[in-house]
């Protein structure tokens, strides 16, 4: 993957921000629901959870509707939502706050960003569905699965955490099992159930093969006994 790595000298953003329309119950449910549910770009995102509970990041949720979803239903567990996309922002605190939801947070930034904030081994689970396929060659850069970015990963996954990746674009499924298959303390698992994103149904509508990659971080070891 050598040819693909972008240069170290600067960060080469994954996302583009087209916010396109942005409703007035969107920019409402942001306003209102910002301090309850939002993370700053200084704050300890651990801090801002009512409860410590296992911790789910999830990169790019778009409108956030499956988010939700699976906020909703496990509520045993936080979730850390992460986007750029206000307009998908706006959207899914207005769900949350209608419902009531205390295990969700959102952050808009940058994913790595948001990474260097949390401790080494503080995470439950990764989601990434349905990332930006930067089709075009010249636009590989981009991708938002780079070594540099698994590597940021495997550094916050706590051992037997997992990365789940799912992607309906053929070639860029190759690229994420060329990039993971380079970390050797990453072992393939079953892929968690999840919630079914309306991306995801337009693509199966359109005949597209989904590709889902979940991979586990190796537990320590067990250490040897000293011969006495």
């Amino acid at each position: 993957m050598t040819e693909h790595q972008p240069s170290a000298r600067r960060a080469v953003r994954s996302f583009v921000i087209r916010e396109g329309r942005f409703t007035p119950s969107q920019r409402r449910n942001l306003e209102r629901h910002w301090s309850e549910y939002g993370i700053e770009a200084d704050a300890d995102p651990l801090a801002r959870f009512e409860r410590p509970q296992p911790l789910v990041v999830e990169v790019g949720f778009g409108m956030g509707d499956s988010l939700f979803e699976s906020a909703r239903v496990e509520p045993a567990y936080n979730f850390l939502g992460v986007e750029v996309h206000r307009p998908g922002v706006g959207h899914l605190l207005g769900l949350a706050g209608n419902a009531g939801l205390t295990n969700l947070r959102v952050a808009v930034a940058d994913a790595r960003e948001v990474l260097a904030r949390l401790p080494e081994a503080s995470v439950a689970r990764v989601q990434v569905y349905f990332p930006d396929p930067w089709p075009k060659k010249r636009h590989h850069k981009r991708r938002l699965i780079q070594p540099e970015f698994v590597s940021a990963v495997v550094e916050r996954l706590a051992p037997g955490g997992v990365l789940h990746v799912v992607t309906d674009w053929a070639a860029y499924a190759e690229w994420i099992d060329e990039v993971l298959g380079g970390f050797a303390q990453l072992t393939p698992v079953p892929p968690p159930s999840r919630v079914t994103t309306k991306y995801e149904q337009r693509g199966l509508r359109l005949g597209h093969a989904i590709t889902e990659f979940a991979v586990a971080l190796e537990r320590d070891p067990p250490q040897a006994t000293a011969d006495r």
